[in-house]
């Protein structure tokens, strides 16, 4: 009879230990922050990343973290013309998004590094910059 009852509160020692464990993984999910990177070539693709970043962090609230759009190939070209840029560069920095160059594909078009918007941050590899993000444990896109 002794040892059914030392058995018993075992048992039910155990299963609220292992349920705290359970309660402390959700409590560490629960705070973890997601963040995010886009990769693209065209800069039209721009707006609909935006609203994504835009919809996820209403979606997410405090657990929305960072987001950066990496533009990479022929698209930087068109970074140093502001009337294709310049909204972009205002609804990034109204949704807290980052848009990032990649210096490599800006040398390839031959593009004045000096003509790009300063909200615009330069990278020398952006394929190599998104790798490390994903390291970081981003959630990664390309398109």
């Amino acid at each position: 009879m002794k040892t059914n009852i030392l058995i018993n509160i075992l048992l039910l020692v155990m299963l609220s230990l292992s349920g705290l464990n359970r309660l402390e993984a959700q409590q560490v999910d629960s705070n973890r922050k997601n963040n995010y990177v886009v990769l693209t070539q065209k800069l039209p693709q721009l707006e609909p990343i935006i609203l994504t970043a835009e919809t996820l962090k209403m979606e997410e609230g405090k657990n929305f973290g960072d987001f950066q759009i990496i533009i990479c190939g022929k698209g930087v070209e068109d970074l140093t013309d502001p009337d294709k840029i310049s909204g972009y560069v205002e609804n990034a920095n109204k949704t807290g998004v980052r848009i990032i160059a990649c210096g490599f594909s800006l040398t390839k078009f031959k593009v004045d590094r000096t003509q790009i918007p300063k909200e615009i941050t330069v990278v020398e590899n952006g394929i190599h910059y998104n790798f490390q993000l994903q390291k970081k444990g981003y959630k990664s896109l390309s398109l």
